[in-house]
């Protein structure tokens, strides 16, 4: 079977949104600061899917708040969310002196140092927040560091993503049985490895396990690959400094992912996440549908639609 070619629409799109990426790592981070505050609350205002998500998600996180609050938190996410695309043309094409010196502190390198010292791998749990990009380009930097990647859906910015994410050393896994065989490997190397920790895994992946109070299908993956190595476990996030450069942060996971339970490990790292977040909630994504997989569709309750948010 001959291989279908690109759609010439696809190869268009794909040219115009690279070309985008590189005129945007041209500017510093303070005009794109200044740029996100005009394009946020375009957001806020007409793209109503991510303006509705976030706003279900902060009620579930802050169920006292009152309307006006959870309205302001909202905007102020969408700026934050919109900064983050407008960065990645500086975290994956701007010249690495450049994003070196946008990182003006990194706190808790220590955690990464002594565990490899010890000779053990080190997980770090990286939740869409801040710019995650950004400790995408410190972790590679600075250790051996592997991480689970998936194509985008525009085939022709493949290569270019995996570029920028590759530039600096980090090596990119598929997300399938092979791409966990990699991680395993990494690990046992006493080497860095990333996982995303608050995307929601297919059905078979994960189980439920309480986020901000409420259950949410959370990947199995971490205690597996704690028996095989005893890795620790770390949280690592790159907060933004508006409109100056990030500072990064890692912090001790909770205890309970260390636990052979899935339920128990799971809760662990939604609770490493939490305490993450509570740096800056507002640089979060909380646009993503972290609970569109609820408990009764597992339990196979004729009305389970009823039960999703979303």
């Amino acid at each position: 079977m001959t291989e279908q070619a690109t759609p010439p629409s696809s190869r268009f799109q794909a040219r115009a949104i690279a070309g985008l990426w590189r005129t945007l790592s041209r500017f510093p981070l303070r005009w794109l600061w200044r740029a996100a505050a005009f394009v946020g609350p375009q957001v806020y205002r007409f793209s109503k899917r991510e303006r509705k998500v976030t706003e279900i998600n902060l009620k579930v996180v802050y169920p006292d708040a009152s309307d006006r609050q959870r309205a302001s938190l909202t905007k102020q996410s969408l700026q934050h969310s919109t900064a983050t695309m407008l960065e990645l043309g500086h975290a994956w094409m701007a010249p690495p002196e450049k994003v070196e010196a946008s990182i003006l502190a990194v706190h808790g390198r220590d955690k990464l140092d002594s565990a490899r010292a010890e000779g053990r791998g080190v997980i770090v749990l990286a939740p869409h927040f801040g710019n995650w990009e950004v400790l995408n380009f410190w972790l590679s930097s600075h250790f051996p560091f592997t991480a689970m990647y998936e194509p985008p859906k525009i085939a022709d910015l493949d290569p270019i993503i995996r570029h920028g994410r590759e530039r600096m050393g980090a090596k990119l896994v598929p997300t399938n049985p092979r791409g966990v065989a990699a991680l395993l490997k990494a690990l046992k190397r006493s080497e860095a490895i990333g996982i995303l920790p608050d995307q929601e895994p297919d059905w078979g992946s994960g189980v439920f396990a309480p986020f901000y109070g409420r259950s949410a299908y959370t990947a199995t993956l971490l205690p597996k690959l704690v028996a095989r190595t005893q890795a620790r476990v770390v949280t690592g996030v790159a907060l933004r400094v508006p409109g100056k450069g990030f500072e990064i942060h890692f912090l001790d996971a909770d205890e309970q992912v260390y636990s052979e339970d899935d339920v128990a490990s799971a809760t662990g790292v939604n609770a490493s996440v939490e305490a993450s977040l509570a740096l800056d909630p507002v640089q979060y994504q909380w646009e993503y549908k972290r609970y569109r997989k609820v408990v009764e569709e597992c339990h196979g309750t004729v009305d389970a639609s009823e039960f999703r948010l979303y």
